[in-house]
């Protein structure tokens, strides 16, 4: 809110595209590892559940961002009791969200695998692979909802380094599971790094952005808050999960063509 506004923008911008270019980089580190050391079925069965995951996550990211636009409402008005009410607010409706996500979708993992058209040959591999990936879920929520608020108060920078780290350690992870190991597709890899960089980021909000974080006194029910949040979070929600809907309909009918045409298209899509 100082200054040359160009200057303020690119250095708020530069972190967040340089994590989009990193998030990216690490996709095609793993697709490069599993197609080349376990070939086209492998390839074929991430894929689908990258597109699966992608899905799933959008749905959390849309919320945390929501909630970040009323974050930095209430930071702009000075309004540091209705930020932290708003965190809390947030966080248990995202937390609920997601942990409800959680026990749906291994409740129904049969039925999702049959919806997306899995072939025969890869229905064991690619079950195998989502059981452990769909535990990385909460770690996920967690690194979305600290780097939005942290995003939200004007640090566009600890985000990108916790996912830095994140992508170092599942690409190093990915290598030694999968080349040293012999582990198969590898997903705890995954699932680790996200672990890492979700409690990462969730320690350095406490340590670092105390002011910002909801005291006991903060945490009461307000329906009026609620209502704000949702008023903005579900358009987001609707906004990033109706793209990528549309895409795990796409992925659905590329599954129906077999492991060859679905291996292509996790290659091309990455």
């Amino acid at each position: 809110t100082k200054g040359n506004i160009t200057k303020g923008l690119l250095l708020f911008a530069l972190p967040m595209i340089a994590g989009n270019l990193l998030q990216q980089f690490y996709n095609i580190a793993d697709t490069l590892i599993v197609g080349q050391a376990l070939g086209k079925n492998a390839l074929a069965a991430v894929g689908s559940a990258y597109t699966l995951m992608t899905f799933l996550t959008s749905i959390f990211l849309g919320l945390s961002m929501g909630a970040g636009a009323l974050f930095s409402i209430y930071l702009g008005k000075k309004d540091y009791a209705s930020l932290r009410s708003a965190v809390w607010h947030a966080l248990v409706l995202i937390f609920a969200v997601t942990a409800a996500l959680n026990i749906l979708v291994y409740a129904f993992l049969d039925p999702i695998l049959r919806f997306l058209q899995i072939p025969a040959e890869l229905y064991d591999s690619m079950r195998e692979y989502l059981v452990i990936i769909f535990a990385g879920l909460i770690a996920t929520f967690l690194y979305n909802f600290f780097a939005c608020l942290l995003r939200a108060v004007g640090n566009s920078v600890a985000p990108l380094w916790f996912l830095g780290a994140a992508a170092i350690l599942n690409v190093g992870l990915d290598l030694l599971f999968v080349l040293v190991f012999s582990w198969g597709i590898a997903a705890i890899a995954t699932v680790l790094a996200q672990y890492v960089s979700g409690i990462g980021i969730l320690i350095y909000a406490l340590l670092k952005c105390r002011e910002f974080l909801p005291g006991k006194d903060d945490r009461t029910f307000s329906r009026a808050m609620l209502a704000e949040i949702l008023d903005l979070s579900l358009l987001t929600c609707a906004q990033q999960s109706a793209m990528n809907f549309g895409i795990l309909l796409i992925q659905r009918l590329v599954d129906s063509f077999g492991p060859v045409t679905m291996a292509a298209f996790a290659a091309a899509v990455k």
